[in-house]
């Protein structure tokens, strides 16, 4: 189906200042940034607004969840550095404020054709608060005249930079949500079939509803994880639940054992189209990764299916896969873990739904 929500493409952008909303909620460890797939998923609709002619392009994100307050270890400094590295082209600079006066000077300093990143916006409180004030006091010391929403991760969160800042501004979506809400949409409303979805994760609560919806529209539905070690019951034919594991010296179900493996591969391999969402077991350690490698391998091997990757966690797996194992291909490695699972749940996106709609035809 077609996209419904005007898109950056949609806009005349010249001479203009570019307000995106971006996702650099990126993994950190000791100081650095250990997965920077969210920066480099921003780079086609920054670069395309330059590329119009945009005066100034100014960026906001969030990163953790510090609460209404400031703490170090959650700047987006190193991103506005690794966002530098990444266009090594472009002027590419960092703000400490988010609003007022040092934020105003700090957009006027930039010259024309520069990228500027603001501070972590959930260094205020008022941004999870929806707060059009916050977002008036950024429109003010941005002098922004477009809203660009590229962070599909936080579509289903009603924030300040996500749905108060529309009512301020003319609003799009870049091409990161296009992109990603697109084919997960196609995924579930006109799948090519067979249909099968891979349910992992360790979250029931999360998990359940999703079990439940798919087992509505997917031909075959995998249920493995944590949620398939505690004892998951399928309410239906459909539903395969993983039925062995490898276990630690404790015996903690931490894997899917190998009779389960070949099933959810001899599934995959018959699948036209496939959502995995939820490792399959812990894999942060490496002797319980090799249930996850293996459904990772079967799906991006298997190139008459389109393959979709969803969740954070499951993401974030991938994503090093891919960084060793060139060969392997996927259709889509959602950078939402929430969003990706409510619009997959057939939730509403606030996010989404207060952008402008295209006109209908």
């Amino acid at each position: 189906m077609a996209f419904k929500k005007k898109t950056i493409q949609d806009i005349d952008l010249a001479g203009k200042v570019v307000l995106i909303r971006v996702d650099y909620n990126v993994p950190m460890n000791n100081g650095q940034i250990v997965n920077d797939m969210r920066i480099s998923a921003s780079l086609s609709t920054i670069r395309y607004a330059l590329d119009q002619g945009a005066k100034k392009v100014i960026l906001i994100s969030h990163m953790g969840r510090p609460k209404g307050t400031f703490v170090p270890e959650l700047s987006l400094a190193l991103c506005a550095k690794r966002l530098g590295e990444l266009m090594p082209d472009k002027v590419v600079r960092f703000s400490k404020m988010i609003y007022g006066p040092d934020a105003k000077a700090a957009v006027d300093d930039l010259p024309d054709g520069g990228v500027l990143l603001l501070e972590n916006l959930r260094f205020v409180p008022l941004e999870e608060e929806n707060s059009t004030n916050l977002a008036r006091e950024i429109v003010l010391a941005t002098g922004a005249q477009v809203f660009v929403q590229d962070g599909f991760s936080i579509l289903h969160r009603e924030q300040s930079s996500t749905v108060a800042i529309t009512r301020l501004l003319p609003s799009v979506a870049g091409f990161l949500v296009e992109q990603e809400v697109s084919k997960l949409q196609k995924a579930i409303e006109n799948p090519e079939r067979p249909l099968l979805v891979i349910i992992g994760g360790a979250k029931v609560e999360d998990k359940a509803p999703l079990i439940d919806r798919f087992v509505l529209i997917a031909d075959n539905v995998a249920v493995a994880g944590k949620i398939a070690a505690d004892g998951y019951q399928a309410k239906s034919p459909k539903v395969y639940v993983a039925e062995d594991f490898v276990s630690d010296e404790n015996g903690n179900k931490l894997d899917i054992g190998e009779k389960s493996v070949a099933k959810i591969t001899e599934l995959i391999s018959q699948a036209k189209t496939i959502i995995w969402n939820g490792t399959l077991g812990a894999v942060e350690d490496d002797r319980f990764i090799k249930g996850s490698e293996a459904i990772a391998n079967a799906m991006g091997n298997n190139r008459n299916a389109m393959t979709i990757v969803g969740g954070g966690d499951t993401a974030g797996f991938v994503s090093g896969m891919l960084e060793k194992d060139h060969v392997l291909a996927f259709d889509l490695v959602s950078t939402g873990g929430g969003a990706c699972l409510e619009l997959l749940a057939g939730k509403p996106l606030p996010g989404l739904d207060a952008l402008q709609d295209k006109e209908q035809e």
